[in-house]
This record gives structure tokens, C-alpha cells and sequence, in this order.
């Protein structure tokens, strides 16, 4: 064996899965890239880009994102600008101001509130059956002798 042949056969578990990784993520940005060509003929209302960036924040990051999922969010978050907008349109004040903004985007900030609240009555049900089930193997025990 030369010198460079025991350089190839010196390679760590890590350095090895440092290249892969380094790989798999050049693939990725290839592949977001030939989705933003695709897409940029569709009139999507954001940077495409700009939108898998975010994702990408907020997802696992060995989570591929396919492109039908790349384009309806953007989309999604086209509408949602647009509903937006037009509760604030609804003002007869010629400007926008924060009040009027905090106050169009109000509904989508209390969803979080309503999914814990959805969760603790979700919790309190399972409670209350819980002692029901409780109460009926009493019954049970008691007057089925």
C-alpha cells in the first residue's frame, strides 16, 4: 500500500458521516433550487426560497420538503396575507395602523389559546370518565354479587 491508499482507508466514522452529510445537503440545495425554477413560472406570491428557508427553521433537519408541499405553502401564505388584509380593509380610515393590525391578525393568534384550551377539556373529559368508569365498577361490585 502507498501513502495515499492508507490516507483513503484512515477515514473515521465522523468523517465519513461529515461528507454524507455534506452531501445529502448539497443534493438538497440542488433540489430546492430546480424547485424554484419550476415554480418561478407559477404565480406564487412569495420567493420560493424564502419559504423553504423558514421551514427549514422550524423543521427536523433530515426532513425533506417535496415541492407540491414548497408551493401550497406559499400559497397558503398568500391567503392568509390576503385575509388579513382585507379585515384590515375594512377600517374607513385611510392608513393602516399596529391597532389595526394586531387586531386583523387577532383570530390567528388565539388558535394557540384554543388548541391549550382544547387540550386541558380534552384532559378534563378523560378525567371525568375515568371516575364514571370508576363509579360503574362499584355499581357493579356492590348490587351484582
Amino acid at each position: 500500500m502507498n501513502d495515499e491508499e492508507k490516507k483513503e482507508n484512515n477515514y473515521s466514522e465522523e468523517d465519513i458521516e461529515k461528507e454524507v452529510n455534506e452531501t445529502i445537503e448539497e443534493i438538497s440545495e440542488e433540489n430546492d433550487e430546480s424547485d424554484e425554477e419550476l415554480d418561478s413560472d407559477d404565480k406564487l406570491p412569495f420567493p420560493n426560497a424564502t419559504v423553504v428557508r423558514l421551514m427549514r427553521q422550524s423543521l427536523d433537519p433530515h426532513k425533506q420538503i417535496k415541492g407540491v408541499v414548497k408551493k401550497e405553502m406559499n400559497l397558503w401564505l398568500g391567503r392568509l396575507i390576503e385575509t388579513v388584509c382585507k379585515k384590515m380593509n375594512a377600517f374607513d380610515y385611510s392608513y393602516v395602523d399596529y391597532g389595526m393590525f394586531k387586531q386583523a391578525i387577532e383570530t390567528f393568534e388565539n388558535i394557540q389559546t384554543i388548541e391549550i384550551e382544547k387540550m386541558r377539556i380534552i384532559k378534563n373529559m378523560e378525567k371525568i370518565k375515568a371516575d364514571c368508569d370508576s363509579l360503574i365498577d362499584d355499581v357493579e361490585r356492590k348490587f351484582h354479587k
